[in-house]
């Protein structure tokens, strides 16, 4: 494969020594730059081999480096210097060189890093075929389509038993809006491994296959991420094991979405103890009724309708009130949103099912609290998708 080399030298002396000794191909090219034109230049550097003559530049040569850390670089100097070399490596420097060098060392390190820029050059050109069909984000690798990708790695997981944890990562409806774009996902990039997968499923949310790891490494690896992202953000984090893709999803929203509402719980024991206006927070919650719940509701009503196979998807706003009901020949679910006054908002979920096929439970009625500032759309939306795909399993299962 083709091979790019950039030479940078202020002497050039430098050129007539080195090129001899790079037994250059045909396909590859050369570019020779002093360190002053270099600047205007580093679009060049991309999946190419930099080779640096530090003679008398040793200073430059540092600040290349650390400004072009993921690009390989071999450096030659005039003689040995321990203390340029070790900073040489700190700063991301591949091999150091001297006139003392022999010609099979050089040409055996080259050999080395020719074949890392090629792999370097076909992921370059990989990842933009993935960005023109909108498969992975232009500035990072991070998926679009988060299903196809984890029904992939699951099958994988499911043939192995590989050791896998999915994490669910969203910031709250207070800090979402604080954070600039691309933020947090550059944060966890720099530090997950090679072969773990972010994938984006929302605005600023994502999941995280990590491999090889256990429930505790997740959750010390997490606790760095967050450390390094200036705004609160949360995770859920669980086994994938021999899941399907919606029951380790479901799994790991459940959990976001406790460390989301517990995170704040606190806040709200205080202001119930402290006393609030009823009148006043009854109307504040009626103004969430017409701002998010009604065109939620809507929204899903609208999306999912038909696409659950004699099953049909009812709404009821009212005072105080929204309920969304999912019904079937056999089943019906409710997903009632109510306050009682006390800067809670609580979520009832609740299940009817005729009959009592195979002996097979009735699922749980369950309530989820939310605190006032932590019901935002996306989270509800979340919600409603997780309580229609649980149902829409549960009354296949139960036919």
């Amino acid at each position: 494969m083709q091979s790019r080399i950039v030479l940078v030298s202020d002497d050039e002396n430098f050129y007539k020594y080195i090129i001899p000794k790079l037994r250059i191909r045909k396909s590859d090219e050369v570019f020779r730059y002093s360190f002053k034109e270099l600047p205007d230049k580093l679009h060049l550097l991309k999946s190419a081999l930099l080779i640096i003559n530090s003679e008398n530049n040793q200073e430059r040569t540092i600040e290349l480096l650390r400004l072009l850390k993921d690009i390989p670089a071999l450096v030659f100097g005039y003689n040995e210097d321990k203390i340029f070399e070790i900073e040489g490596y700190k700063a991301g420097m591949f091999s150091y060189f001297t006139l003392s060098s022999s010609d099979e060392e050089i040409g055996a390190k080259l050999k080395s890093v020719l074949n890392l820029v090629s792999a370097a050059e076909k992921n370059r050109i990989y990842s933009e075929m993935l960005v023109k069909k909108n498969l992975i984000t232009e500035n990072n690798n991070v998926f679009l389509n988060f299903t196809d990708v984890l029904d992939s790695e699951i099958e994988k997981i499911k043939k192995t038993s590989a050791n896998a944890v999915l994490m669910a990562i969203s910031p709250n409806e207070k800090t979402k809006f604080l954070l600039r774009p691309n933020q947090i996902e550059t944060i966890i990039l720099n530090n997950i491994r090679k072969n773990d997968i972010l994938m984006n499923y929302a605005t600023n949310k994502y999941f995280l296959l990590l491999y090889n790891i256990t429930l505790d490494k997740a959750e010390q690896l997490w606790n760095k991420i967050q450390q390094e992202i200036p705004e609160q953000i949360f995770a859920g984090i669980t086994y994938v094991g021999q899941k399907s893709r919606q029951q380790v999803i479901n799994e790991v929203l459940n959990k976001l979405h406790t460390s989301i509402i517990s995170s704040n719980q606190k806040k709200s024991d205080q202001a119930a103890l402290g006393g609030v206006n009823f009148k006043n927070y009854r109307k504040q919650f009626n103004k969430k009724i017409d701002e998010i719940i009604a065109p939620v509701f809507y929204q899903i009503q609208q999306m999912y309708n038909d696409k659950l196979f004699n099953m049909k998807i009812n709404l009821d706003i009212g005072d105080g009130c929204g309920e969304l009901t999912i019904k079937s020949r056999y089943a019906s679910a409710n997903f009632k949103i109510t306050t009682p006054g006390f800067t809670i908002i609580n979520i009832d979920i609740f299940y009817e099912f005729l009959g009592n096929k195979n002996d097979k439970k009735m699922p749980e009625s369950k309530r989820i609290s939310l605190e006032p500032n932590e019901f935002e759309s996306g989270l509800l939306y979340d919600l409603l998708e997780q309580f229609i795909s649980e149902f829409k399993r549960e009354a296949e299962e139960w036919n």
